[in-house]
């Protein structure tokens, strides 16, 4: 068959050979009458904490409550600073700010677009000299690949950072440390996921985890998770409502099982991309770069939450594909540094050179388990028709 497009993602193919099953367990759920946490939660946390191999899974209303809820059982607040990454979704910062934090923004590496180790310190000497107190550093795991947690582990350490983890898009991703292998999320104190409908593991809405292996840490999160009530109705502290509904539990509790194969798809898909674009000129003439896979002999090294490209004139390139009916998306077009929302903290273009140029060159292209060979094909003649027309 021709292919005639490609979408950025396609969730009717992932979801429609699990459509019984995934009903099923959404029937048992409205017939039990219990929608909000319970006994469809509390299984989905041991599952999810089996595979993660960490003592306490907490599941939330969304990766973006779990990184703020993680900072509230820090006690962030007013007059605290948070270390974090310039080159992020906008939850990473903005869930600092709205505890009344400041972020301090550090420069990314070129290759993995995770944040930079000599940077990060660089924020913390910055943040001690304009007189806050560093309590906090927030490591993101971008597109699916670890950052490098021995290097930050060991800077948090010296300064006495509590390391709250960003694997919202790299969930079973993995990482050498202390000589073992170990799943990003679980190496700083606690670990952050979203199971937004587009990540490797999705539910049917809103969702997230904070993963710890701390136990009154972990008792923290749950307390503050139900508004600060251990008892219903008798509040010892001031929480939110991050709770996760029992559907989305249920359901990820199917999908969890088949977690792996589709991390290993999407591995596979990203060396086909790798080959095909080897046997053109794009890689050699300096017009795309594909991404670094630093932990190739990991299993999980890289699980492409996103595949992306470092490409010369990106928005024209990125016009071409729209007119193929290829997906694609732009990951991310403003660093934190230069938003409208971060004037106040004083930053200025060319703070973070590294940052900015990715903004300027990144576009990600599909990379989901369940596309095929010769629609990969079509990206990458799609991308060489580009630029064998601008010769």
């Amino acid at each position: 068959m021709e292919i005639t497009h490609v979408p950025l993602l396609d969730l009717k193919a992932q979801n429609g050979p699990l459509k019984a099953a995934v009903l099923n367990r959404i029937e048992q759920v409205y017939d039990s009458g219990q929608f909000i946490m319970g006994e469809w939660l509390e299984q989905f946390e041991k599952e999810v904490a089996a595979y993660l191999e960490v003592k306490h899974a907490i599941g939330v209303s969304s990766g973006t409550d779990a990184l703020l809820l993680s900072l509230m059982a820090l006690g962030v607040g007013a007059g605290d600073a948070v270390i974090t990454s310039t080159f992020s979704f906008f939850a990473t910062a903005g869930v600092i700010s709205r505890l009344g934090a400041r972020p301090y923004f550090a420069d990314i590496d070129p290759e993995t677009y995770n944040i930079n180790a000599r940077s990060a310190e660089a924020a913390i000497h910055r943040a001690q000299s304009d007189g806050a107190r560093p309590k906090a550093l927030i490591p993101v795991h971008l597109f699916g690949q670890s950052a490098d947690m021995d290097k930050l582990m060991e800077i948090a350490a010296s300064y006495g950072l509590a390391v709250v983890e960003d694997a919202a898009q790299a969930i079973g991703a993995q990482y050498p440390i202390d000589g073992c292998v170990k799943n990003v999320g679980t190496i700083g104190l606690c670990g952050c996921y979203s199971f937004f409908p587009s990540k490797n593991l999705g539910c049917l809405g809103d969702g997230g985890l904070t993963v710890t292996n701390d136990d009154n840490f972990a008792e923290r999160l749950r307390l503050l998770r139900t508004h600060g009530a251990k008892a219903k109705y008798y509040h010892s502290d001031i929480g939110g409502n991050f709770r996760m509904d029992a559907l989305q539990a249920a359901v990820l509790s199917e999908k969890l099982p088949h977690l792996d194969n589709w991390h290993k798809q999407r591995r596979r898909n990203a060396e086909r991309y790798r080959r095909m674009l080897a046997a053109t000129d794009l890689v050699s003439t300096g017009k795309v770069t594909p991404p670094a896979e630093k932990y190739p002999a990991l299993p999980r090294g890289h699980i492409y939450n996103q595949f992306v490209l470092r490409v010369k004139e990106r928005d024209s390139l990125r016009q071409f594909l729209n007119s193929r009916k290829i997906g694609n998306e732009i990951y991310y077009p403003l660093p934190f540094h230069m938003q409208q929302c971060f004037r106040n903290l004083g930053y200025r273009e060319g703070d973070f050179p590294v940052a900015e140029a990715a903004a300027r060159e990144v576009l990600a292209v599909p990379i989901y388990a369940e596309l095929t060979e010769e629609q990969q094909q079509y990206v990458i003649d799609a991308i060489a028709a580009f630029y064998a027309g601008r010769n």
